[in-house]
């Protein structure tokens, strides 16, 4: 009779190596957990995790905040458009301590559409970008406007209507940088998203009112083809024609500290593009000439919102992580928060070391989902603090 042992070790080596190799794996992977329950785990990946930095200090259940500026007195600006809910709340507000209050006042209310982008320049004038749009209606003739507003006053003091021929029929005014630096009262660049696929730049002088498209439908503006995005568990390929997951043209923008550099990023791309200043605000320049000043910075993540630091730092949303990255100057690419609330971050700005942001959830509006709507109330804005 052989002994247990023999017969175990004569049936091992009649086995197929592969199951062998299997068994092997599989008894030392169910040892392991055994023995240490806390190690298994400790293999959930850590950026599905909140990174700890991210305080909510908004809730909003009946409008959604999209545009977001710190003014320089420290008072937060929310910016509520219409163009995916229609609402009866104000559409431009400060927010403190729970409450809204109609900014500048309540009469001024009616002279915005859909505010939707927004910043504050280098003097500390907020600037508010309304792209016009109201939900079942689509575009408002004459509503895609530039607001110059005054936080000292507290009163609008500039309007520049915008219009063909920089802008087109299926034109989406999404989000503004200001630049003081070129033009006798400065230079606004704004990104032409489009509902279509006729995506651009468009750069307006502050002190005429004057428009240029520029870029229109070249490689730094456009959607990728081809493209995957993976948003709120959803993954969807571009296509023009049928949007499983939100997409398009340019939407992110920010400018450097001294003004003389733009970046920007499309929507459905993972790669940032910058150009200096000078050349773009240039009324003189060519179109070859634009394209030529186009650097091509590297991949970063699926953004939409930018922000800048003092340091010359970008902040840039990661709508398929729910993260924000941040781009050193010398190209360096680092996470500062992730969170799973944070359910495609929107808007972005920066003041005083902290990030303050508005979460969209755009990939749960009901248009990509057969029309029933996914979002989760409350609307949320979140402040991400400390960044290192």
């Amino acid at each position: 009779m052989q002994p247990l042992w023999s017969c175990a070790a004569k049936e091992i080596s009649t086995m197929p190596r592969q199951t062998l190799l299997a068994l092997t794996f599989s008894a030392g992977l169910a040892a392991l957990s055994a023995a240490s329950p806390a190690l298994a785990a400790q293999t959930v990946d850590k950026g599905t995790l909140p990174s700890g930095n991210v305080q909510i200090i908004g809730r909003f259940p009946n409008a959604q905040p999209s545009g977001i500026a710190v003014l320089p007195d420290g008072r937060l600006v929310l910016g509520f458009p219409r163009s995916a809910h229609e609402h009866s709340g104000p559409r431009l507000a400060l927010y403190a301590n729970g409450k809204l209050t109609p900014f500048p006042d309540a009469a001024a209310q009616e002279q915005f559409v859909s505010p939707l982008g927004m910043t504050v320049d280098a003097k500390g004038q907020l600037w508010v970008l309304d792209e016009g749009m109201v939900a079942g209606t689509g575009t408002v003739a004459g509503a895609q406007k530039l607001f110059r507003i005054d936080p000292a006053s507290g009163k609008i003091a500039q309007v520049i209507p915008l219009g063909a021929p920089a802008l087109l029929p299926d034109s989406h005014v999404n989000d503004v940088r200001i630049d003081l630096t070129h033009g006798a009262a400065g230079t606004a660049f704004i990104t032409d998203t489009s509902t279509d696929v006729h995506p651009a730049l468009v750069v307006v002088d502050l002190a005429t009112g004057h428009q240029r498209r520029i870029l229109a439908d070249t490689v730094s503006v456009m959607p990728v083809q081809g493209f995957v995005a993976v948003m709120d568990g959803v993954a969807g390929r571009y296509d023009p024609n049928h949007a499983v997951v939100p997409q398009g043209g340019v939407n992110g923008i920010a400018i450097s500290p001294d003004q003389q550099t733009l970046y920007w990023q499309p929507q459905t791309s993972r790669r940032l593009y910058s150009a200096p200043t000078a050349v773009l605000s240039d009324p003189k320049a060519s179109e070859a000439t634009l394209e030529r000043a186009v650097k091509d910075e590297g991949e970063t993540g699926m953004g939409d919102g930018m922000a800048t630091g003092p340091d010359g730092s970008l902040y840039i949303t990661d709508d398929e992580r729910h993260a924000i990255l941040r781009r050193k100057p010398d190209g360096e690419m680092s996470v500062v928060a992730h969170d799973p609330r944070m359910t495609e971050p929107d808007g972005l700005t920066y003041a005083n070391g902290a990030l303050y942001g508005t979460i969209g959830q755009w990939a749960r509006l009901p248009v990509f989902h057969g029309g029933k709507d996914l979002e989760v109330m409350p609307y949320i804005v979140v402040k991400i603090a400390p960044l290192n």
